[in-house]
């Protein structure tokens, strides 16, 4: 088993909903090298919120 931590920031965005795989998969390519996993966010921030979504 093996696992690794890193920090990023994102870029600051008005309110909305936004799609950020490409971002998280560009800020992160050892995910790619991974079958099965979990990826855990931790976001700083008092009014921001994170929604689980499949991207169909």
């Amino acid at each position: 088993m093996s696992w690794f931590q890193k920090s990023f920031s994102l870029k600051a965005q008005s309110r909305g909903s936004y799609l950020i795989t490409s971002e998280i998969t560009s800020n992160l390519p050892e995910i790619g090298d991974y079958k099965v996993g979990l990826l855990n966010l931790f976001i700083q921030h008092t009014s921001c919120a994170l929604s689980l979504n499949e991207n169909w």
